[in-house]
């Protein structure tokens, strides 16, 4: 054990991560034939092995599986060394690992990180673009330092940061534009375009329709807003966007923004990070950056 090294560590979870080879190496900047002598000098210092190793593929074994979990836990102690130091600071400086769900990400990010930028240039900001239940793994993991995403989330190891509420408005043709805006009974029976299972935003839309994600469906649902935007432009059907969307996913198509009556389908957006994380201050004070930058958004729906 005594030849076990930090740098063997960090590979072995990209391997894990990755479930490949290559990909490990590729993330972890080093060629295949490295890492893969780096993970038999760690099994031989263990004296077990970790990986069972498959023409196309690799698995734990009963041992790695074990191993895993404490690799993991390790390896977020020493990042918050890290964050211990970068706390001394008492403002944002160095590394911020910041996750966003896709439904925000290229709607607020570019404001943001242009915010940050120029009220703290010694921020090295990096972003992760994924799904509410990814994020959320990765903030545990301590991959990254916190996530912008809709709330509540509910789980006891995060502090949960209230931003602002957003509301939902529903883009049709344009040659609906005239037309009354539908409540929730016609809205079911309308053809509603949603994004694909994962996106919280997806069963944020079904909630408002009272519509069960179990039902059947006869439309494929999309990968993206733009593509839901764009399927309406073409007459397919109809769907909701957050009020943030609309400049950027209503520019090129031939669609119309209705606003719903009372009570508007809204989502209450905000940040999350671990309560252990020695970077509450800092992290505080992102939150309010971020806060200002959406203001504009916020007096737009009053």
């Amino acid at each position: 054990m005594n030849n076990v090294t930090f740098k063997q560590l960090r590979y072995f979870e990209a391997l894990v991560q990755h479930g490949h080879f290559g990909r490990a190496a590729e993330a972890c900047a080093i060629s295949q034939s490295a890492l893969s002598q780096q993970i038999k000098e760690l099994e031989g210092a263990l004296g077990s092995a970790l990986f069972e190793r498959g023409a196309r593929h690799i698995d734990l074994t009963s041992f790695g599986e074990e191993f895993a979990p404490r690799v993991r836990e390790i390896l977020r102690s020493v990042d918050e060394l890290g964050d211990l130091a970068r706390a001394s600071h008492h403002r944002p400086v160095g590394r911020l690992r910041i996750g966003v769900i896709p439904t925000i990400a290229p709607y607020l990010l570019p404001t943001i990180i242009g915010q940050l930028s120029r009220l703290y240039p010694e921020l090295d900001i990096h972003v992760r673009e994924t799904l509410t239940p990814k994020l959320l793994q990765e903030l545990s993991a301590g991959k990254i330092d916190t996530a912008i995403v809709a709330l509540p989330i509910s789980e006891p190891a995060f502090t949960e940061i209230a931003l602002f509420q957003e509301d939902f408005v529903l883009v049709r043709p344009s040659d609906d534009a005239g037309k009354p805006v539908p409540n929730i009974e016609t809205l079911r029976e309308m053809r509603l375009l949603l994004l694909e299972e994962g996106h919280c935003f997806r069963e944020q839309a079904l909630s408002f329709c009272q519509m069960h994600a179990s039902l059947p469906r006869e439309l494929l649902d999309g990968s993206s807003l733009s593509t839901l935007v764009q399927m309406v432009g073409s007459g397919i059907g109809v769907t909701l966007i957050p009020e943030m969307a609309i400049p950027v996913e209503t520019r090129s198509a031939s669609v119309s923004i209705a606003r719903f009556n009372r009570p508007t389908p809204s989502r209450m957006i905000g940040m999350i990070w671990r309560k252990t994380s020695p970077l509450t201050l800092q992290l505080g004070q992102i939150a309010d950056v971020v806060r200002n930058a959406t203001e504009p958004l916020r007096k737009a729906q009053a």
